[in-house]
């Protein structure tokens, strides 16, 4: 996984006669998978960034608005990466207080990431919206990198995925993928106010996902339906709070009910080559021992 330092990085400020630095861009829970990413890619352009959440050194907290102001000050525009989830209860009504903030900061554009096919999504990216800073909705499929960074790599470690749904087609997206798209459009013009669908090429199951990295790792690792409640169960166990362990079981039941199965070409548009297959994420993240023994899940 490409990581970027949890602090601010922003241009020093300039000599008598030197053009001003560019305002750093903001991203909104940028210690996680994918804000890092975006950092990453912004950084290697040479774009200063401000990366900001509760672990960092500039705080961002969602539930604590005093946090907001310095984190937004002084930042051109933002990528939002909210947790857990944008269909949560609440979610609109933080969001818009949020980007309301943002407007009043001067911010230019906000990127937003979201969640594919969830309605309670939608209406936190019309809440953003409704603040009046142009926003680009980036409506993910599931992360591939779910499977090797994040709450299902203990599931493949142990041999067996098990969600609170039938064995449905999801086209999974590289999050390298999605991060190239997040600067893209956080860097050049024509991103306002757009949605884009961001999949993978192709649509397999979660067995068949599970088949090509149990080939790769030389393992056996199944699918399982289990129910809401013992997907949530799972999830307290783990040290999920029980509102966010129900409130995804809930969400995954609702999503993982084949409304996206079908692959988007959004992404290849926009970067002008193919998304990257699963077959070549399950390849890169063998190589890198994602499934090696002991190896767990990143925060």
């Amino acid at each position: 996984m490409t990581t970027t330092p949890n602090t601010s990085t922003e241009s020093a400020p300039a000599s008598p006669g030197r053009p001003l630095p560019a305002r750093p861009m903001l991203i909104a829970g940028g210690a996680g998978h994918t804000g890092s990413r975006v950092a990453a890619r912004l950084i290697a352009a040479g774009q200063p960034v401000r990366i900001a959440s509760r672990s960092t050194t500039e705080r961002l907290d969602w539930t604590d608005p005093s946090t907001w102001p310095a984190a937004l000050d002084g930042t051109s525009a933002a990528f939002i990466a909210y947790s857990p989830d944008l269909a949560f209860p609440g979610v609109p009504e933080i969001l818009f207080g949020f980007a309301e903030r943002a407007r009043q900061a001067g911010l230019r554009q906000l990127v937003l990431l979201s969640g594919r096919g969830e309605p309670g999504a939608r209406d936190s990216v019309e809440a953003v919206r409704a603040a009046g800073v142009p926003t680009t909705a980036l409506y993910s499929a599931w992360f591939a990198q779910n499977l090797s960074e994040s709450f299902l790599v203990e599931q493949v470690l142990a041999g067996e995925i098990a969600l609170p749904a039938p064995d449905v087609a999801e086209p999974f997206v590289d999050l390298d993928d999605l991060a190239e798209v997040a600067a893209l459009s956080l860097t050049s013009d024509g991103h306002a106010d757009r949605d884009y669908q961001l999949t993978g090429p192709a649509a397999l199951t979660f067995a068949e996902a599970g088949r090509m990295i149990g080939d790769a790792i030389g393992s056996r690792i199944r699918y399982r339906p289990v129910s809401r409640a013992q997907f949530a169960a799972a999830g307290t166990a783990a040290g999920l709070p029980a509102a966010d362990a129900n409130g995804l079981a809930e969400l995954f039941a609702a999503v993982l009910d084949g409304r996206n199965s079908l692959p988007s070409t959004d992404l290849e548009q926009l970067l002008g080559r193919p998304a990257t297959a699963f077959g070549v994420f399950v390849e890169r993240a063998a190589a890198g021992g994602a499934w090696t023994v002991g190896s767990g899940a990143d925060a």
